[in-house]
């Protein structure tokens, strides 16, 4: 059975096409777009027109796609963004009617679950781990097993609404990168100190600026899902990328190996936000999983089919 699973995130729309069989998940494909639902939503409370008309279009190509895939059923899940703006009923309604897709609004809790189900399923040791989504709009941090939660709390401190709210210079402005620091410090400091209680030490990321990282990091130059998976990153390595990503232009970061054009405006800020979590939980190295709240979504749905 092929099932398909769409992910409206604030910064970019994430489409996996996989078959279900006796619960695992083979022949996975998945498809990017850097639509950028989230665009000023932070600073007005709604999504602009223009971000409606660009994420609507996105999906239709995603559901022809899926069509020619033969998918049995598409999943559609929208996060950040959609949970803050106060049209999301209505970018909704236009989504469903132009594409015939369903777009279900997750809470941060429900797609912190979906996440670690995700990742569960890609990993061999199924011990305790804590997962960090890094995202446009926020950051999950979920600890569980294979018996599921233990404990996820949903910050609003991501790569794209950090960007917008404080990284305005190129290159980055030292005074500029310390405001988003300390503000990412501040408002995670006691969801670190939850977790820190638990000692937890396995750390798994998932989400397209830790991806990303594991890509400039391996300098790929052609984004492989086979040489990110289970790929290791050392706090070290973050930390030369963080220094590098802060001294380079932007024009400088579209041309860098691994990472996508349209990322290079967001990634500094979303390293950043890795590179504090990592600092303050006194953890040297990250996991990075190709599977997570997509792979989640179809798994979740499969098992009610």
């Amino acid at each position: 059975m092929k099932l398909a699973a769409i992910d409206i995130g604030t910064n970019s729309m994430r489409l996996l096409v996989a078959e279900v069989v006796d619960g695992d998940l083979i022949n996975r494909k998945k498809f990017v777009d850097t639509t950028r639902i989230g665009e000023g939503v932070d600073r007005t409370g709604f999504i602009l027109e223009e971000a409606i008309v660009r994420n609507i279009e996105a999906l239709g190509k995603f559901k022809k796609i899926c069509m020619n895939e033969e998918c049995k059923e598409i999943f559609c899940m929208g996060t950040s963004a959609l949970r803050d703006s106060k049209n999301s009923e209505d970018f909704i309604s236009r989504a469903k009617q132009e594409t015939g897709i369903e777009v279900e609004i997750l809470s941060g809790n429900e797609e912190a679950n979906l996440g670690l189900v995700g990742v569960i399923e890609g990993l061999e040791d199924k011990a305790g781990v804590l997962v960090v989504d890094i995202g446009g709009g926020s950051t999950e941090f979920t600890v569980g097993d294979k018996f599921g939660i233990k404990y996820n709390k949903s910050e609003n401190v991501g790569a794209l609404r950090m960007t917008e709210k404080f990284l305005k210079k190129d290159p980055i402005d030292a005074s500029e990168y310390e405001k988003l620091e300390k503000f990412v410090e501040d408002e995670i400091s006691n969801t670190v100190d939850d977790i820190e209680s638990m000692g937890i030490k396995k750390l798994v990321g998932i989400g397209g600026t830790i991806t990303s990282l594991s890509a400039i990091n391996q300098k790929l130059e052609v984004y492989s899902m086979e040489k990110v998976h289970n790929s290791k990153i050392f706090i070290k390595d973050v930390e030369l990328i963080l220094q590098m990503l802060k001294e380079s232009t932007f024009s400088d970061k579209k041309k860098l190996e691994g990472l996508q054009k349209k990322r290079a405006d967001i990634i500094t800020a979303g390293v950043g936000i890795l590179n504090i979590i990592m600092e303050k939980l006194e953890i040297k190295e990250i996991t990075v999983s190709e599977y997570d709240n997509l792979e989640g979504l179809i798994c979740q749905k499969s098992k009610k089919m």
